[in-house]
């Protein structure tokens, strides 16, 4: 629904951008196409997670995930370069707007103003009852997409109706810079928050201290303690404990020691996928 209505309004825009010459509505087509080239990528992972895993025997699609994060944040801040030169160029060579596209851009704004504010609320609702990288993505897109669409109608509102002003030729291209505000928050999350994942960032400190925790309560039932690795794959994260237990011991009473831990580990760490592994040496490199 969202890439529908996405590729919908950006094609009336683009016209739209032609006939009124507007910067502040050729920076918003140029954001469109970044949100646009977000969804696409954010599909393709749903339909891929739907197929399900095909016995790949991975953890997932949360590393691609989070890659299509990164790589649309770069694309997001390549715009900013060239929506910053197209507005300082019209700073100094001032042009009024024309007419014509005022007529197709203002209903345009409205109609998009109100579908991206209800795509938000739906995907923000989504989001609670099912959290996920992507999800989250979405409806942060379309919060910001909400306030853009407001942001460029009040430009071409202002500009048209102060006309008479000669100073109203310069409101156009500096409320562009309220869209590269926008672009540029959204694509400074978009990195900071996705390239620590695709390195694998190590566990919070909290939830270190949670698994420290957990090992100390169960410190009677096992004799060595050799690692723990732990990966993020989208809204889940993986566990693994590598623990020695006495030789003499039952597996039935090893296997019941690993469930009741593994079972408080995942009750505690919301979103885990904790795995007890028995082992009577070191684990190789962490992943963490």
């Amino acid at each position: 629904m969202s890439l529908l209505c996405d590729i919908g309004l950006w094609l009336p825009e683009i016209a739209a951008v032609v006939l009124s010459g507007s910067v502040t509505l050729f920076a918003d087509v140029m954001k469109d196409g970044n949100e646009i080239l977000a969804t696409v990528f954010a599909l393709a992972i749903l339909l891929k997670m739907k197929k399900g895993g095909e016995f790949k025997y991975d953890y997932g699609m949360g590393k691609f995930e989070t890659f299509t994060r990164s790589a649309t944040g770069v694309v997001m801040l390549v715009s900013i370069i060239i929506i910053f030169f197209a507005a300082f160029h019209r700073i100094f060579v001032p042009e009024p707007l024309q007419t014509a596209g005022a007529y197709l851009a203002i209903p345009l704004m409205v109609i998009s103003a109100i579908i991206d504010t209800y795509l938000w609320k739906k995907n923000y609702r989504i989001s609670l009852s099912d959290p996920s990288p992507i999800m989250e993505a979405q409806w942060r897109l379309r919060r910001t997409k909400s306030f853009a669409d407001i942001a460029v109608l009040l430009s071409l509102v202002l500009s048209f109706a102060l006309i008479g002003y000669s100073w109203s030729t310069y409101i156009d291209p500096v409320i562009s810079f309220v869209i590269i505000g926008f672009l540029l928050i959204a694509g400074f999350r978009e990195i900071s928050s996705s390239l620590p994942d695709l390195f694998d960032k190590t566990l919070e400190e909290e939830l270190q201290i949670v698994i420290l925790h957990e090992l100390s309560a169960f410190f009677t039932e096992y004799e060595g303690f050799y690692g723990v690795r732990s990966r993020r794959s989208g809204s889940k994260i993986y566990i693994d404990i590598f623990l020695g237990f006495d030789p003499g011991l039952r597996m039935g009473e090893v296997q019941a020691t690993c469930d009741r831990l593994r079972a408080a580990l995942e009750q505690k760490i919301s979103g885990s996928v904790v795995s007890i592994v028995p082992t009577s040496e070191p684990a190789g490199p962490a992943h963490r």
